[in-house]
């Protein structure tokens, strides 16, 4: 899964918890920095420093945002 590119699919932070802003919030500024609005997981999990827990809590967010189409996870 770190190889997987997650995409902002709708761009809406509604009901979502810390984590989730915090991924949602990555992906659009790469958008606005890039002009794409994807990044790979493994980026997002240097970007943010996680280990432990934390790293466990990230992948369940990216579940969540992908279960309530917010993000899409492409494997390659």
């Amino acid at each position: 899964m770190l190889k997987a590119i997650a995409v902002l699919i709708r761009n809406t932070t509604w009901k979502c918890g810390r984590v989730e802003r915090l991924i949602i919030d990555h992906l659009r500024n790469h958008l606005r920095v890039h002009g794409i609005p994807q990044t790979t997981v493994n980026e997002m999990l240097e970007h943010f420093k996680l280990k432990g827990k934390a790293k466990s809590e990230f992948f369940d967010a990216l579940k969540r945002l992908e279960r309530r189409r917010i993000i899409k996870i492409d494997l390659p």
